[in-house]
């Protein structure tokens, strides 16, 4: 039976969870989701489970911080002056961004505090810094 290898184009079916239980992101009710192992489309860890995978396996996988989104960098987190905001933009904690950066690109950015003098932005992705446990079923190699 054929197993998954680099370069090939696979269907699986996942459950995203975190170490409390909390599940952060599932396939189920959608199409399965389609990506090439080794493609970058996916965090390491994702693809490096598929490895060896047959259709129809589903395994468990923890995977590590590094191999997932990376630990959270207090570099990518930063306050900036209340007054280079909009004053009529109503801003809450836990409210996402998008924000310009100084070479022209566009970055998504997670309000983490709010006081009269300043707006701290946080631009780690959500998930930094955080173990990762997926369910996953092999549907097909494409």
């Amino acid at each position: 039976m054929a197993t998954v290898k680099q370069g090939d184009t696979v269907k699986v079916h996942y459950a995203g969870k975190l170490d409390d239980g909390t599940l952060f992101d599932t396939s189920a009710g959608r199409e399965p989701l389609q990506f090439t192992v080794g493609g970058g489309q996916v965090i390491p860890g994702f693809d490096n489970a598929m490895l060896e995978m047959a259709i129809g396996d589903k395994k468990e996988v923890v995977i590590a911080v590094e191999e997932a989104y990376g630990p959270h960098s207090d570099e990518l987190v930063t306050a900036v002056p209340r007054e280079r905001f909009p004053a009529d933009l109503e801003l809450e904690i836990g409210q996402q961004l998008q924000v310009g950066l100084e070479n022209g690109q566009q970055a998504i950015v997670m309000v983490v505090d709010i006081t009269d003098e300043a707006v701290t932005l946080d631009a780690n992705h959500p998930l930094a810094g955080q173990e990762l446990t997926f369910e996953i079923e092999l549907v097909e190699i494409v």
